[in-house]
Protein backbone atom coordinates (compact mmCIF):
# COMPACT_ATOMS: atom_id res chain seq x y z
CA UNK A 1 0.00 0.00 0.00
CA UNK A 2 2.76 2.43 0.99
CA UNK A 3 4.76 1.64 -2.15
CA UNK A 4 1.72 2.06 -4.39
CA UNK A 5 0.74 5.39 -2.86
CA UNK A 6 4.28 6.75 -3.00
CA UNK A 7 4.73 5.68 -6.63
CA UNK A 8 1.41 7.25 -7.66
CA UNK A 9 2.23 10.45 -5.76
CA UNK A 10 5.65 10.63 -7.42
CA UNK A 11 4.07 10.28 -10.87
CA UNK A 12 1.62 13.11 -10.14
CA UNK A 13 4.42 15.26 -8.70
CA UNK A 14 6.56 14.65 -11.79
CA UNK A 15 3.66 15.75 -14.04
CA UNK A 16 3.21 18.90 -11.94
CA UNK A 17 6.92 19.71 -12.26
CA UNK A 18 6.74 19.28 -16.04
CA UNK A 19 3.68 21.56 -16.18
CA UNK A 20 5.57 24.05 -14.03
CA UNK A 21 8.55 24.16 -16.38
CA UNK A 22 6.27 24.46 -19.39
CA UNK A 23 4.32 27.32 -17.84
CA UNK A 24 7.45 29.28 -17.00
CA UNK A 25 8.08 29.77 -20.71
CA UNK A 26 5.43 32.50 -20.84
CA UNK A 27 4.92 35.55 -18.64
CA UNK A 28 1.15 35.18 -18.41
CA UNK A 29 1.32 31.51 -17.39
CA UNK A 30 4.32 31.86 -15.04
CA UNK A 31 2.30 32.54 -11.88
CA UNK A 32 0.20 29.42 -12.41
CA UNK A 33 3.38 27.48 -13.18
CA UNK A 34 4.91 28.46 -9.84
CA UNK A 35 1.88 27.05 -8.04
CA UNK A 36 2.23 23.81 -9.99
CA UNK A 37 5.79 23.57 -8.73
CA UNK A 38 4.78 24.31 -5.13
CA UNK A 39 2.03 21.67 -5.24
CA UNK A 40 4.38 19.13 -6.80
CA UNK A 41 7.05 19.65 -4.15
CA UNK A 42 4.54 19.51 -1.29
CA UNK A 43 3.15 16.24 -2.66
CA UNK A 44 6.65 14.80 -3.13
CA UNK A 45 7.68 15.62 0.45
CA UNK A 46 4.45 14.22 1.89
CA UNK A 47 4.75 11.00 -0.13
CA UNK A 48 8.35 10.53 0.97
CA UNK A 49 7.49 11.02 4.64
CA UNK A 50 4.81 8.33 4.56
CA UNK A 51 6.52 6.06 2.03
CA UNK A 52 8.31 2.76 2.60
CA UNK A 53 11.28 2.95 4.95
CA UNK A 54 10.29 6.37 6.27
CA UNK A 55 11.16 7.11 9.88
CA UNK A 56 12.34 9.82 12.27
CA UNK A 57 9.17 11.75 11.49
CA UNK A 58 9.58 14.19 14.34
CA UNK A 59 13.10 15.12 13.21
CA UNK A 60 11.90 15.39 9.61
CA UNK A 61 9.03 17.69 10.56
CA UNK A 62 11.33 19.86 12.70
CA UNK A 63 13.82 20.20 9.83
CA UNK A 64 11.08 20.99 7.30
CA UNK A 65 9.53 23.63 9.54
CA UNK A 66 12.94 25.14 10.34
CA UNK A 67 13.86 25.23 6.66
CA UNK A 68 10.53 26.81 5.79
CA UNK A 69 10.96 29.52 8.41
CA UNK A 70 14.51 30.31 7.29
CA UNK A 71 13.41 30.35 3.64
CA UNK A 72 10.53 32.70 4.38
CA UNK A 73 12.75 35.11 6.29
CA UNK A 74 15.39 35.12 3.55
CA UNK A 75 12.80 35.57 0.78
CA UNK A 76 11.24 38.57 2.54
CA UNK A 77 14.58 40.25 3.19
CA UNK A 78 16.13 39.77 -0.23
CA UNK A 79 15.53 42.59 -2.71
CA UNK A 80 14.91 41.91 -6.39
CA UNK A 81 18.39 43.26 -7.11
CA UNK A 82 19.80 40.46 -4.97
CA UNK A 83 17.90 37.64 -6.66
CA UNK A 84 20.87 36.51 -8.82
CA UNK A 85 23.11 35.96 -5.81
CA UNK A 86 20.24 34.30 -3.90
CA UNK A 87 19.77 31.83 -6.75
CA UNK A 88 23.51 31.13 -6.75
CA UNK A 89 23.39 30.55 -2.99
CA UNK A 90 20.49 28.10 -3.39
CA UNK A 91 22.46 26.18 -6.01
CA UNK A 92 25.36 25.87 -3.57
CA UNK A 93 23.03 24.26 -1.01
CA UNK A 94 21.83 21.72 -3.57
CA UNK A 95 25.43 20.84 -4.39
CA UNK A 96 26.39 20.49 -0.73
CA UNK A 97 23.33 18.32 -0.07
CA UNK A 98 24.41 16.02 -2.91
CA UNK A 99 27.85 15.69 -1.32
CA UNK A 100 26.42 14.81 2.08
CA UNK A 101 23.91 12.32 0.67
CA UNK A 102 26.62 10.66 -1.38
CA UNK A 103 28.89 10.22 1.63
CA UNK A 104 25.99 8.90 3.67
CA UNK A 105 25.11 6.35 0.97
CA UNK A 106 28.71 5.09 0.83
CA UNK A 107 29.04 4.85 4.61
CA UNK A 108 25.67 3.09 4.85
CA UNK A 109 26.82 0.58 2.22
CA UNK A 110 29.90 -0.17 4.30
CA UNK A 111 27.79 -0.62 7.42
CA UNK A 112 25.39 -3.01 5.68
CA UNK A 113 28.17 -5.09 4.14
CA UNK A 114 29.74 -5.54 7.59
CA UNK A 115 26.53 -7.18 8.89
CA UNK A 116 25.74 -10.86 8.98
CA UNK A 117 23.11 -12.36 6.66
CA UNK A 118 20.63 -12.61 9.55
CA UNK A 119 21.10 -8.97 10.48
CA UNK A 120 20.57 -7.86 6.89
CA UNK A 121 17.21 -9.61 6.71
CA UNK A 122 15.89 -7.34 9.48
CA UNK A 123 16.85 -4.12 7.69
CA UNK A 124 14.29 -1.68 6.28
CA UNK A 125 14.27 1.24 3.86
CA UNK A 126 17.47 2.25 2.07
CA UNK A 127 19.57 -0.16 4.12
CA UNK A 128 17.37 -3.06 2.93
CA UNK A 129 17.88 -1.97 -0.69
CA UNK A 130 21.64 -2.00 -0.17
CA UNK A 131 21.49 -5.41 1.51
CA UNK A 132 20.02 -7.03 -1.60
CA UNK A 133 22.54 -5.60 -4.08
CA UNK A 134 25.00 -8.03 -5.65
CA UNK A 135 28.63 -7.18 -6.44
CA UNK A 136 27.84 -5.60 -9.83
CA UNK A 137 25.04 -3.47 -8.37
CA UNK A 138 27.34 -2.34 -5.56
CA UNK A 139 29.89 -1.21 -8.14
CA UNK A 140 27.20 0.71 -10.03
CA UNK A 141 26.14 2.33 -6.75
CA UNK A 142 29.72 3.42 -6.09
CA UNK A 143 29.90 5.02 -9.56
CA UNK A 144 26.62 6.84 -8.88
CA UNK A 145 27.87 8.04 -5.50
CA UNK A 146 31.18 9.18 -6.97
CA UNK A 147 29.52 11.13 -9.78
CA UNK A 148 26.93 12.66 -7.43
CA UNK A 149 29.60 13.83 -5.00
CA UNK A 150 31.82 15.14 -7.81
CA UNK A 151 29.08 17.16 -9.51
CA UNK A 152 27.75 18.33 -6.14
CA UNK A 153 31.18 19.51 -4.99
CA UNK A 154 31.80 21.39 -8.26
CA UNK A 155 28.35 22.97 -7.97
CA UNK A 156 28.93 23.98 -4.34
CA UNK A 157 32.19 25.91 -4.69
CA UNK A 158 31.24 27.20 -8.15
CA UNK A 159 28.00 28.61 -6.75
CA UNK A 160 29.78 30.16 -3.78
CA UNK A 161 32.17 31.94 -6.15
CA UNK A 162 29.25 33.02 -8.36
CA UNK A 163 27.52 34.41 -5.27
CA UNK A 164 30.67 36.35 -4.38
CA UNK A 165 31.00 37.83 -7.87
CA UNK A 166 27.34 38.78 -8.12
CA UNK A 167 27.32 40.29 -4.63
CA UNK A 168 30.45 42.31 -5.36
CA UNK A 169 32.48 40.49 -2.72
CA UNK A 170 34.81 39.05 -5.37
CA UNK A 171 36.18 40.69 -8.50
CA UNK A 172 33.97 40.37 -11.57
CA UNK A 173 37.05 39.97 -13.78
CA UNK A 174 38.07 36.54 -15.08
CA UNK A 175 40.84 35.35 -12.74
CA UNK A 176 42.90 32.19 -13.11
CA UNK A 177 45.89 30.71 -11.35
CA UNK A 178 49.09 30.22 -13.39
CA UNK A 179 48.56 27.26 -15.70
CA UNK A 180 44.78 27.80 -15.41
CA UNK A 181 43.21 25.25 -17.78
CA UNK A 182 46.02 22.73 -17.19
CA UNK A 183 45.19 22.79 -13.47
CA UNK A 184 41.52 22.12 -14.19
CA UNK A 185 42.38 19.30 -16.58
CA UNK A 186 44.84 17.83 -14.08
CA UNK A 187 42.24 17.88 -11.32
CA UNK A 188 39.71 16.18 -13.62
CA UNK A 189 42.20 13.48 -14.62
CA UNK A 190 43.13 13.02 -10.97
CA UNK A 191 39.45 12.47 -10.19
CA UNK A 192 39.25 9.74 -12.85
CA UNK A 193 42.26 7.99 -11.31
CA UNK A 194 40.65 8.23 -7.90
CA UNK A 195 37.43 6.76 -9.34
CA UNK A 196 39.34 3.69 -10.54
CA UNK A 197 40.96 3.32 -7.12
CA UNK A 198 37.62 3.86 -5.38
CA UNK A 199 35.97 1.08 -7.40
CA UNK A 200 38.87 -1.25 -6.60
CA UNK A 201 38.32 -0.86 -2.86
CA UNK A 202 40.90 1.80 -1.98
CA UNK A 203 38.50 3.19 0.62
CA UNK A 204 36.97 6.42 1.84
CA UNK A 205 40.12 8.50 1.40
CA UNK A 206 39.75 8.39 -2.41
CA UNK A 207 36.24 9.86 -2.12
CA UNK A 208 37.56 12.61 0.16
CA UNK A 209 40.47 13.36 -2.17
CA UNK A 210 38.13 13.57 -5.16
CA UNK A 211 35.83 15.90 -3.24
CA UNK A 212 38.72 18.27 -2.58
CA UNK A 213 39.71 18.22 -6.26
CA UNK A 214 36.10 18.86 -7.28
CA UNK A 215 35.90 21.77 -4.83
CA UNK A 216 38.97 23.24 -6.56
CA UNK A 217 37.53 22.69 -10.04
CA UNK A 218 34.28 24.45 -9.13
CA UNK A 219 36.17 27.37 -7.59
CA UNK A 220 38.68 27.77 -10.41
CA UNK A 221 36.18 27.31 -13.25
CA UNK A 222 33.87 30.09 -12.08
CA UNK A 223 36.71 32.41 -11.06
CA UNK A 224 37.88 32.11 -14.67
CA UNK A 225 34.59 33.47 -16.02
CA UNK A 226 34.16 37.24 -16.36
CA UNK A 227 31.24 39.38 -15.26
CA UNK A 228 29.74 39.66 -18.75
CA UNK A 229 29.10 35.90 -18.73
CA UNK A 230 27.62 35.66 -15.23
CA UNK A 231 23.99 35.21 -16.40
CA UNK A 232 25.15 32.11 -18.29
CA UNK A 233 27.05 30.93 -15.20
CA UNK A 234 23.92 31.11 -13.02
CA UNK A 235 21.98 29.08 -15.58
CA UNK A 236 24.85 26.61 -15.94
CA UNK A 237 25.12 26.06 -12.20
CA UNK A 238 21.39 25.43 -12.14
CA UNK A 239 22.02 22.65 -14.65
CA UNK A 240 24.86 21.23 -12.55
CA UNK A 241 22.65 21.11 -9.46
CA UNK A 242 20.05 19.16 -11.42
CA UNK A 243 22.53 16.54 -12.60
CA UNK A 244 23.88 16.23 -9.06
CA UNK A 245 20.34 15.57 -7.81
CA UNK A 246 19.74 13.01 -10.57
CA UNK A 247 22.96 11.15 -9.71
CA UNK A 248 21.99 11.03 -6.04
CA UNK A 249 18.51 9.89 -7.07
CA UNK A 250 20.09 6.85 -8.72
CA UNK A 251 22.11 6.19 -5.57
CA UNK A 252 19.03 6.33 -3.34
CA UNK A 253 16.77 4.51 -5.79
CA UNK A 254 14.41 7.52 -5.76
CA UNK A 255 12.63 7.76 -9.12
CA UNK A 256 11.22 11.23 -8.53
CA UNK A 257 14.63 12.66 -7.65
CA UNK A 258 15.99 11.20 -10.88
CA UNK A 259 13.18 12.73 -12.95
CA UNK A 260 13.33 16.14 -11.27
CA UNK A 261 17.12 16.22 -11.46
CA UNK A 262 17.02 15.38 -15.16
CA UNK A 263 14.39 18.08 -15.78
CA UNK A 264 16.42 20.73 -13.97
CA UNK A 265 19.69 19.60 -15.50
CA UNK A 266 18.45 19.48 -19.08
CA UNK A 267 16.42 22.71 -18.89
CA UNK A 268 19.39 24.53 -17.34
CA UNK A 269 21.72 23.21 -20.04
CA UNK A 270 19.29 24.24 -22.81
CA UNK A 271 18.89 27.72 -21.30
CA UNK A 272 22.67 28.08 -20.99
CA UNK A 273 23.07 27.13 -24.66
CA UNK A 274 20.40 29.62 -25.73
CA UNK A 275 22.05 32.38 -23.72
CA UNK A 276 25.50 31.55 -25.10
CA UNK A 277 24.05 31.79 -28.60
CA UNK A 278 22.48 35.15 -27.70
CA UNK A 279 25.91 36.37 -26.54
CA UNK A 280 27.85 34.78 -29.43
CA UNK A 281 29.74 32.72 -26.89
CA UNK A 282 31.01 29.18 -27.27
CA UNK A 283 29.02 27.00 -24.87
CA UNK A 284 32.03 24.73 -24.32
CA UNK A 285 34.29 27.74 -23.76
CA UNK A 286 32.04 29.19 -21.07
CA UNK A 287 31.54 25.95 -19.13
CA UNK A 288 35.30 25.36 -19.21
CA UNK A 289 35.99 28.72 -17.61
CA UNK A 290 36.58 30.78 -20.74
CA UNK A 291 38.81 28.27 -22.57
CA UNK A 292 39.84 29.59 -25.97
CA UNK A 293 38.67 33.19 -25.44
CA UNK A 294 41.11 35.69 -26.88
CA UNK A 295 40.73 39.43 -27.25
CA UNK A 296 42.89 42.09 -28.81
CA UNK A 297 43.49 45.68 -27.74
CA UNK A 298 40.33 47.72 -27.24
CA UNK A 299 39.36 50.16 -29.98
CA UNK A 300 40.08 53.80 -29.19
CA UNK A 301 36.98 55.95 -28.68
CA UNK A 302 36.88 59.53 -29.91
CA UNK A 303 34.62 62.25 -28.56
CA UNK A 304 33.13 62.95 -25.17
CA UNK A 305 30.07 62.09 -23.19
CA UNK A 306 27.49 64.88 -23.46
CA UNK A 307 25.12 65.34 -20.54
CA UNK A 308 21.49 66.43 -20.67
CA UNK A 309 19.24 67.72 -17.91
CA UNK A 310 15.76 66.57 -16.97
CA UNK A 311 14.06 69.39 -18.90
CA UNK A 312 15.83 68.35 -22.08
CA UNK A 313 14.70 64.75 -21.69
CA UNK A 314 11.13 65.83 -20.93
CA UNK A 315 11.02 68.06 -24.00
CA UNK A 316 12.30 65.28 -26.26
CA UNK A 317 9.74 62.83 -24.90
CA UNK A 318 6.99 65.40 -25.37
CA UNK A 319 7.90 65.71 -29.06
CA UNK A 320 8.38 61.96 -29.62
CA UNK A 321 5.76 59.64 -31.07
CA UNK A 322 7.59 56.37 -30.43
CA UNK A 323 9.74 55.41 -27.44
CA UNK A 324 11.69 52.24 -26.67
CA UNK A 325 12.91 51.67 -23.10
CA UNK A 326 15.86 49.35 -22.49
CA UNK A 327 16.13 48.28 -18.84
CA UNK A 328 19.28 46.82 -17.28
CA UNK A 329 20.80 45.94 -13.95
CA UNK A 330 21.14 49.63 -13.04
CA UNK A 331 17.34 49.88 -12.98
CA UNK A 332 17.23 46.94 -10.58
CA UNK A 333 19.89 48.45 -8.31
CA UNK A 334 18.04 51.76 -8.13
CA UNK A 335 14.70 49.93 -7.70
CA UNK A 336 13.32 52.22 -10.38
CA UNK A 337 10.92 49.77 -12.03
CA UNK A 338 7.86 51.43 -10.51
CA UNK A 339 8.99 54.82 -11.80
CA UNK A 340 9.60 53.31 -15.24
CA UNK A 341 6.10 51.81 -15.21
CA UNK A 342 4.57 55.16 -14.22
CA UNK A 343 6.50 56.95 -16.97
CA UNK A 344 5.19 54.37 -19.42
CA UNK A 345 1.59 54.90 -18.31
CA UNK A 346 1.84 58.67 -18.65
CA UNK A 347 3.46 58.54 -22.08
CA UNK A 348 0.89 56.05 -23.36
CA UNK A 349 -1.89 58.23 -21.96
CA UNK A 350 -0.57 60.98 -24.25
CA UNK A 351 -1.01 58.67 -27.24
CA UNK A 352 2.66 57.76 -27.62
CA UNK A 353 3.87 54.26 -28.55
CA UNK A 354 6.01 52.91 -25.72
CA UNK A 355 7.67 49.50 -25.77
CA UNK A 356 10.41 47.69 -23.87
CA UNK A 357 13.38 45.93 -25.46
CA UNK A 358 14.71 42.98 -23.46
CA UNK A 359 18.05 41.37 -24.21
CA UNK A 360 18.31 37.65 -23.31
CA UNK A 361 21.08 38.37 -20.80
CA UNK A 362 19.89 41.72 -19.43
CA UNK A 363 20.63 41.93 -15.71
CA UNK A 364 22.51 39.16 -13.95
CA UNK A 365 19.92 36.42 -14.13
CA UNK A 366 17.84 34.97 -16.99
CA UNK A 367 14.52 36.84 -17.11
CA UNK A 368 15.66 39.38 -14.48
CA UNK A 369 14.18 42.40 -16.31
CA UNK A 370 10.95 40.58 -17.18
CA UNK A 371 10.35 39.84 -13.50
CA UNK A 372 10.99 43.45 -12.47
CA UNK A 373 8.64 44.83 -15.12
CA UNK A 374 5.95 42.30 -14.24
CA UNK A 375 6.32 43.32 -10.60
CA UNK A 376 5.65 46.93 -11.66
CA UNK A 377 2.61 45.78 -13.67
CA UNK A 378 3.98 46.76 -17.07
CA UNK A 379 1.68 45.14 -19.71
CA UNK A 380 3.19 41.95 -21.11
CA UNK A 381 2.34 42.83 -24.71
CA UNK A 382 4.70 45.82 -24.82
CA UNK A 383 7.68 43.88 -23.42
CA UNK A 384 9.50 42.48 -26.46
CA UNK A 385 12.58 40.33 -26.92
CA UNK A 386 15.63 41.55 -28.84
CA UNK A 387 14.81 39.67 -32.04
CA UNK A 388 11.29 41.11 -32.10
CA UNK A 389 12.23 44.77 -31.71
CA UNK A 390 15.78 45.32 -32.95
CA UNK A 391 14.74 46.25 -36.49
CA UNK A 392 12.41 48.97 -35.17
CA UNK A 393 15.11 51.25 -33.73
CA UNK A 394 15.73 53.20 -36.99
CA UNK A 395 12.08 54.35 -36.97
CA UNK A 396 12.05 55.15 -33.23
CA UNK A 397 12.16 58.74 -32.00
CA UNK A 398 13.66 58.13 -28.56
CA UNK A 399 15.46 55.19 -27.00
CA UNK A 400 15.93 55.32 -23.23
CA UNK A 401 18.65 53.13 -21.75
CA UNK A 402 18.30 52.61 -18.00
CA UNK A 403 21.33 51.04 -16.37
CA UNK A 404 22.47 48.88 -19.30
CA UNK A 405 25.96 48.61 -20.74
CA UNK A 406 27.07 45.49 -22.61
CA UNK A 407 23.69 44.72 -24.18
CA UNK A 408 23.66 48.12 -25.97
CA UNK A 409 27.37 48.27 -26.75
CA UNK A 410 28.20 48.98 -30.44
CA UNK A 411 31.70 47.58 -29.84
CA UNK A 412 30.15 44.14 -30.24
CA UNK A 413 29.74 44.97 -33.95
CA UNK A 414 32.46 47.55 -34.51
CA UNK A 415 35.47 46.27 -32.53
CA UNK A 416 36.82 42.79 -33.41
CA UNK A 417 39.14 42.99 -30.40
CA UNK A 418 36.38 43.62 -27.87
CA UNK A 419 35.63 40.91 -25.27
CA UNK A 420 32.02 41.01 -26.53
CA UNK A 421 32.86 41.02 -30.25
CA UNK A 422 30.11 39.32 -32.25
CA UNK A 423 27.61 39.37 -29.40
CA UNK A 424 24.10 40.30 -30.62
CA UNK A 425 23.11 43.61 -29.01
CA UNK A 426 20.16 45.99 -28.96
CA UNK A 427 20.98 48.50 -31.70
CA UNK A 428 19.53 51.49 -29.86
CA UNK A 429 22.08 53.92 -31.37
CA UNK A 430 20.05 53.71 -34.60
CA UNK A 431 17.19 55.61 -32.94
CA UNK A 432 16.92 59.35 -33.62
CA UNK A 433 17.82 60.19 -30.01
CA UNK A 434 19.27 58.07 -27.23
CA UNK A 435 19.15 58.96 -23.54
CA UNK A 436 21.30 56.91 -21.17
CA UNK A 437 20.37 56.97 -17.49
CA UNK A 438 23.58 56.19 -15.64
CA UNK A 439 25.14 56.98 -12.27
CA UNK A 440 28.47 58.13 -13.69
CA UNK A 441 31.05 57.55 -16.38
CA UNK A 442 32.18 54.11 -15.17
CA UNK A 443 32.40 51.08 -17.44
CA UNK A 444 29.87 48.91 -15.59
CA UNK A 445 30.03 45.42 -14.14
CA UNK A 446 32.01 43.78 -16.95
CA UNK A 447 34.55 46.63 -17.21
CA UNK A 448 34.05 47.14 -20.98
CA UNK A 449 34.01 50.68 -22.40
CA UNK A 450 30.89 51.59 -24.41
CA UNK A 451 31.16 53.75 -27.57
CA UNK A 452 27.38 54.36 -27.42
CA UNK A 453 27.96 56.98 -24.72
CA UNK A 454 30.08 59.03 -27.13
CA UNK A 455 27.85 59.00 -30.21
CA UNK A 456 26.43 62.27 -31.55
CA UNK A 457 22.79 61.30 -30.98
CA UNK A 458 23.40 60.09 -27.41
CA UNK A 459 22.94 62.20 -24.30
CA UNK A 460 23.86 61.09 -20.79
CA UNK A 461 21.17 61.54 -18.15
CA UNK A 462 23.42 61.24 -15.10
CA UNK A 463 22.25 60.31 -11.62
CA UNK A 464 20.51 57.57 -9.68
CA UNK A 465 17.85 56.11 -11.99
CA UNK A 466 15.04 56.34 -9.44
CA UNK A 467 15.79 59.95 -8.52
CA UNK A 468 16.26 60.93 -12.17
CA UNK A 469 12.92 59.41 -13.10
CA UNK A 470 11.25 61.06 -10.09
CA UNK A 471 12.42 64.41 -11.46
CA UNK A 472 11.32 63.48 -14.97
CA UNK A 473 7.84 62.49 -13.81
CA UNK A 474 7.30 65.97 -12.35
CA UNK A 475 7.70 67.33 -15.90
CA UNK A 476 5.43 64.79 -17.58
CA UNK A 477 1.83 64.92 -16.41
Amino acid sequence: MEIGFTTAAYVVAAVLFILSLGGLSGQESAKRAVWYGIAGMALAVAATLVGPGAGLWMLSVVLIVAGGIIGTIVAKRVQMTEMPQLVAAMHSLVGLAAVFVGYNAYLELGRVLAMSAEEREALEGFAAILAHKDAVEQTILKVEVFLGVFIGAVTFTGSVVAFGKLAGKLTSKATKLPGGHALNAGAALGSLVLLAMFLNGAGLWTLIAMTLLAFFIGYHLIMGIGGADMPVVVSMLNSYSGWAAAAIGFSLGNDLLIVVGALVGSSGAILSYIMCKAMNRSFISVILGGFGNTTGPAMEIDGEQVAIDVDGVAAALDDADSVIIIPGYGMAVAQAQQNVAELTRRLRAKGKTVRFAIHPVAGRLPGHMNVLLAEAKVPYDIVLEMDEINEDFPTTDVAIVIGSNDIVNPAAQEDPGSPIAGMPVLECWKAKQVFVSKRGQGTGYSGIENPLFYKENTRMFYGDAKKSLDDLLTRIQ
